[in-house]
């Protein structure tokens, strides 16, 4: 079992607005069974990983992978887990990721999209819009 790990359900839950009431009655269970998941002390059968899973827009192995914290290859390659994008299309990046690429609130990021391969990928811009925007400014002086 060491790659199961539950220790996201109560930032599942939280992240989607439920209490553990509100949740354990969508899946079925009680207020406390809930409760003792998120601690640990016990684990979800599958059919409520599955109801879990279906409530948090996910699968049930990335419900439960370990891969969901934060890794690092040694290679300059990360993990950082996983995020959701609320209904206003924003994603908070996790704040090891903002930590590791120093990224800090008003920071311009660039947006890459692959359609074929399905991927989306972000570059901290930096000091290359800094650069950008006094070229722009000394342009129109």
């Amino acid at each position: 079992m060491s790659n199961i790990d539950f220790s996201r359900l109560k930032r599942y839950r939280t992240q989607s607005g439920l209490t553990q009431e509100e949740l354990a009655e969508k899946v079925g269970v009680s207020r406390q069974a809930v409760a003792k998941w998120e601690r640990g002390e016990s684990v979800p059968d599958i059919d409520s990983c599955m109801k879990l899973a279906d409530i948090y827009g996910t699968t049930v192995d990335m419900l439960v992978r370990s891969f969901g914290k934060q890794e690092h290859t040694g290679d300059g390659k990360h993990i950082f887990g996983l995020s959701r994008v609320n209904s206003k299309g924003q994603v908070t990046l996790p704040s090891s990721c903002r930590k590791v690429f120093d990224i800090k609130p008003g920071d311009v990021m660039l947006v890459l999209g692959d359609e074929e391969k399905g991927g989306i990928a972000m570059v901290k811009m930096g000091g290359f819009m800094d650069d950008l925007e006094k070229l722009i400014h000394k342009d129109k002086e």
